[in-house]
């Protein structure tokens, strides 16, 4: 056999090399990972970071350019997705021929220059990259006077005394029956009419997409269960049975509601935000742990308006968010504050953090308390939202009626009193936490 001096000193070369090159390419990764952009290794998470924008908000809402400053704000700020109110107090915020056929709004909400404030916070805020998700804020609850309560009487319903206002952060309020087909028709031609006019990337209904639990006791329903049961309704509102009839109902209609709104845009979020489970079943016959089950919801949004920290923790670690992030976009809804209680970015940034380290996105309710009405100087307040959100969280693009937005191009290329025709008086109303 002829043996290679040279091939052998190679071999010896090459072993003694192995390892000094190996460590090399090891460090050259760990260091090439450790200066990776976090937008590289987050920015494919489909966070939620969102805010509503609610009839406080309408001196923002109706100025062109507020609304621009705003929407840039977010941007920079690596927000998401905006909430906007599109129903309030009896009334849409935006040109409805719906409305107006059922005579029940004798004035339309525009911006100082007589513009479609919807369509407008649509168009700037899409150019920011932010998805635009109406809201319906109010869901079945109308004040008593307002033109649809007095106009519709048929449509509402009652206790068992045959009372029908409930007492709430809204004030007096009357609800809507839920199960009369004309309000479930009412609901649905709204939000086919919202599809259909406008760009939008989903639809979203909150806890009043319900009804108290101590309602339900209005002839049409009253005749609908002895039909079905054939039994009479329970004297008390919390039997079991009364309140999984009730809540049935209520899910088979959103059940419509999301295949009406898939039928016309297939890919457009369909969102709810409601309260804690326990609470939104026994207390308002909102199941909606099985609407997730039923994949009818796209994201949700629980609302968890506590200051205790531990009390607000305690709600996001139920078993019943586990399973839902596992499904779908979740979040959790936070209080910014209010007028007359203005929130800390402290505690703000307390209850964020908790949310993020359980996989949870975060809403804040409401634009105008991110920092408008702030205990904290403007500067310390933007400062405090910015560490929360370091990094973007682009969202998935959605299927619109103008095409999808791309979120590469929107990145590099960013670019009170109503004026009304009529008189009314609305009421401003901030949600209170329970």
């Amino acid at each position: 056999m002829k043996f290679n001096f040279h091939q052998f000193g190679s071999q010896k070369l090459l072993k003694k090399l192995f390892l000094p090159l190996f460590l090399i390419s090891l460090l050259m990764v760990f260091w090439g990972n450790a200066f990776t952009p976090v937008i590289a290794q987050e920015g494919s998470r489909q966070e939620i970071r969102g805010v509503w924008m609610t009839n406080n908000d309408l001196n923002i809402l109706r100025d062109r350019t507020k609304v621009q400053e705003a929407v840039i704000q977010l941007q920079k700020l690596n927000f998401n997705t905006i909430y906007p109110v599109v129903w309030n107090s009896g009334y849409v915020m935006y040109p409805s021929a719906v409305a107006k056929r059922l005579e029940i709004q004798p004035f339309v909400f525009q911006g100082v220059d007589g513009h479609d404030i919807l369509a407008d916070l649509i168009d700037k805020s899409h150019r920011q990259n932010l998805l635009v998700i109406p809201w319906f804020e109010f869901g079945f609850m109308v004040p008593p006077s307002s033109e649809l309560a007095m106009n519709k009487p048929e449509w509402l319903t009652q206790k068992k005394d045959g009372s029908q206002l409930s007492v709430g952060a809204a004030g007096e309020v009357a609800w809507l029956n839920p199960f009369h087909p004309e309000v479930q028709q009412f609901i649905s031609d709204l939000l086919v009419e919202l599809t259909n006019k406008y760009d939008l990337d989903g639809i979203q209904f909150d806890d009043h997409m319900s009804l108290p639990s101590e309602f339900g006791y209005d002839k049409y329903t009253v005749a609908l269960y002895q039909q079905e049961t054939k039994k009479t309704p329970p004297s008390d509102p919390q039997n079991p049975e009364w309140i999984n009839w009730r809540a049935n109902k209520i899910t088979d209609f959103m059940v419509r509601l999301n295949q009406t709104v898939k039928q016309i845009k297939p890919k457009m979020i369909f969102s709810v935000s409601p309260n804690y489970y326990d609470y939104a079943y026994k207390f308002h016959l909102q199941d909606w742990l099985n609407w997730v089950r039923l994949d009818i919801v796209d994201e949700l949004i629980v609302q968890v308006y506590r200051e205790n920290l531990d009390h607000f923790i305690d709600k996001l670690s139920r078993p019943e968010m586990a399973e839902v992030k596992q499904k779908i976009p979740a979040g959790i809804g936070i209080m910014a504050g209010l007028r007359t209680k203005p929130v800390s970015i402290q505690q703000i940034q307390s209850q964020v953090r908790a949310a993020q380290q359980r996989g949870l996105g975060v809403a804040f309710f409401y634009y105008e308390s991110l920092w408008n009405t702030a205990p904290e100087t403007l500067k310390e307040r933007l400062a405090g939202f910015q560490s929360l959100f370091p990094y973007p969280a682009l969202r998935t693009a959605v299927e619109s009626a103008e095409g999808s937005i791309n979120p590469v191009e929107a990145m590099i290329n960013p670019a009170g009193e109503t004026n009304i025709e009529g008189e009314t008086n609305l009421t401003v109303t901030d949600k209170i936490p329970l």
